[in-house]
């Protein structure tokens, strides 16, 4: 007869330190879907501060991660991504790939296809799962608070128990994502805490800059 093995239970820290990691990419189409907004309009500063304190965890650290398009293929969002990383960089670490591009086609009503090009991001979620696992490796956070809906990070958030275990000591992932009674997806990445984002909490953390091509001083010092 086999026993199962028991690990204690590490006591939970006064103080959260957190990093927060954030899919540029996934947070936008959840706040398309969401509540409507047509590009990239969030701080991502004051969102995972906003977070963090509703929470009572300290945030230390704010990683994001993003695909860019080659300016050949598609200037107008290099030129706004360009110009929005160019402002976070100086308050969060940045973590960008150019997209891959493929043709997707499409049928249509009338029996026709259309085919056009369809930017993908390749190796953005890897490097997400990489830092978080790494950084609980090297005891950096308490919290990896995660702004992303996507389940392949599950894994991760088994992972991250069985770092728990061996270090003894407590850790948690946290899954945030936007939330509306328009947006069909209510789910968090599994095996996590999950954090709703409604509209309020999210348009309190818009930037006010507007970094789209031919806007970009709008609002800016």
């Amino acid at each position: 007869m086999f026993l199962e093995r028991r690990f204690p239970i590490p006591s939970e820290p006064s103080i959260k330190r957190t990093i927060a990691f954030v899919d540029g990419q996934n947070l936008f189409y959840a706040a398309k879907s969401a509540f409507g907004y047509t590009y990239p309009n969030y701080n991502v500063n004051a969102l995972a501060n906003k977070i963090c304190e509703m929470q009572g965890w300290q945030l230390d650290t704010v990683r994001f991660y993003t695909g860019i398009p080659d300016i050949n293929d598609n200037a107008y969002w290099h030129g706004f991504w360009a110009n929005k990383l160019g402002a976070m960089g100086r308050s969060v670490k940045i973590y960008s790939r150019p997209l891959r591009y493929r043709n997707q086609t499409v049928d249509l009503p009338d029996g026709t296809q259309f085919s056009h090009m369809v930017g993908e991001e390749k190796g953005i979620d890897v490097r997400i799962a990489i830092d978080v696992v790494r950084n609980a490796h090297r005891q950096e956070y308490d919290v990896a608070l995660v702004f992303s809906q996507d389940q392949d990070l599950s894994e991760v958030a088994a992972e991250i128990r069985t770092i728990s275990q061996e270090q003894n000591r407590w850790i948690m992932m946290a899954s945030a994502y936007p939330v509306s009674p328009t947006y069909s997806n209510i789910r968090g990445i599994n095996n996590t805490q999950w954090i709703r984002i409604d509209r309020t909490i999210y348009n309190s953390c818009i930037d006010p800059r507007d970094y789209r091509v031919g806007r970009v001083l709008r609002g800016s010092t």
